[in-house]
């Protein structure tokens, strides 16, 4: 597949065929230290390229006599119908990729049939974004308050705008290492319309929305939220088998492996690496979410072969924001459908079901 986009800067089209190809593109757009708190991981970033070279470990099966002419993407996640076997994963400020910000990146996704996740941090209210998604479903990711109130405020506002989870990020309760951002003095430009009601909502630098509002987190927190909003819960950030039982236990609805994409413990996992531990641990007991490190639909079938039920993108759909808006995040939703697909087709596995049973070679 092929992206190409009228580019109001040169009066040219410009085109791209990978989402390598569309992160540098996007580079070149968006301003420098906004791009680089997008793209950028912790530390030395070992971890963050970890991520992708990680899915090297393993590898697909051909099948050749299965007689599969179009495979069928469709799947559900806690009762939600879906298109494909992708969600956006929750991200903070899409304002810094496209004019458009989260609204964007909603109208997108809801034009793929996917799920919309919303940030804490996002640069538009939950109202705003969830009228963009059109009665698409969307979730909410929680980061925690200090303040237990403003933890109710954000609950009941998800509630009265129709969000169908709460996502509880449990991996930042501290700012990673980010030394791009350290060396650009990044602070947030746009204000983060969710925390207006603090009245904290621009001009915060990491360190301080970290140390204003981000509290340790205990399993009683995950019981106060779900006893409040009424609605499933999903644990985000898990990269422990110990961590996913407990959570579980707790009433967690769905499982969440990620390291954040590489942005927190450099150093750590890939988020690969540990994911068939994690799912043998919870052995269907709730359904798994994966991301971080996703770059092509092989990456996508490993992970469903591994033990996730869905996977989730974020860095590369911010990428397609900033090229095309709402139809640059939906492009990008194609052309994952569209290497999956052929994936799929090649592997032998008619649909996701298929896939999720599928063995995977172990390469040496």
């Amino acid at each position: 597949m092929q992206f190409k986009y009228h580019s109001p800067q040169n009066e040219k089209e410009i085109s791209f065929i990978n989402i390598s190809e569309l992160q540098k593109a996007s580079g070149r757009i968006i301003p420098r230290d906004s791009f680089d708190y997008i793209r950028s991981g912790a530390g030395d970033e070992i971890t963050m390229q970890r991520n992708t070279t990680s899915f090297n470990t393993k590898e697909i099966y051909p099948r050749t006599f299965a007689g599969i002419k179009t495979p069928d993407l469709h799947t559900s996640v806690l009762g939600i119908p879906i298109s494909l076997p992708i969600i956006t994963a929750p991200m903070a400020a899409h304002g810094l990729a496209h004019i458009s910000a989260e609204s964007g990146t909603a109208k997108g996704t809801a034009a793929a049939g996917s799920i919309m996740s919303i940030s804490t941090y996002s640069n538009q209210t939950l109202e705003k974004i969830a009228a963009a998604g059109n009665g698409a479903p969307q979730w909410f990711q929680l980061y925690l308050s200090k303040d237990d109130g403003f933890n109710r405020h954000l609950l009941e506002e998800a509630v009265k705008n129709n969000i169908k989870a709460i996502i509880l990020t449990v991996d930042a309760t501290i700012n990673g290492n980010r030394e791009a951002d350290m060396r650009n003095r990044f602070t947030m430009p746009l204000p983060l319309a969710n925390l207006k009601k603090t009245g904290q909502n621009k001009a915060l630098s990491l360190e301080q929305i970290f140390d204003n509002f981000l509290p340790n987190i205990t399993l009683k927190d995950l019981s106060k939220i779900i006893s409040f909003s009424k609605l499933p819960l999903i644990v985000k950030g898990i990269q422990n088998p110990q961590d996913a039982l407990q959570a579980v236990s707790a009433g967690a609805s769905a499982i969440w492996v990620s390291n954040h994409g590489g942005r927190q413990l450099d150093g750590g996992p890939a988020s690969f690496e540990v994911l068939e531990e994690i799912a043998a641990t919870v052995n269907h007991r709730v359904p798994i979410i994966f991301d971080s490190g996703i770059r092509r639909g092989q990456h996508i079938f490993k992970a469903l072969a591994s033990g996730a039920d869905i996977t989730a993108i974020g860095r590369p759909l911010l990428y397609g924001l900033a090229q095309g808006g709402w139809r640059g995040v939906k492009d990008v939703y194609d052309f994952f459908a569209r290497e999956l697909s052929m994936v799929m087709q090649l592997a032998g596995t008619p649909d996701i079901e298929a896939v999720k049973k599928a063995p995977l070679f172990t390469a040496h």
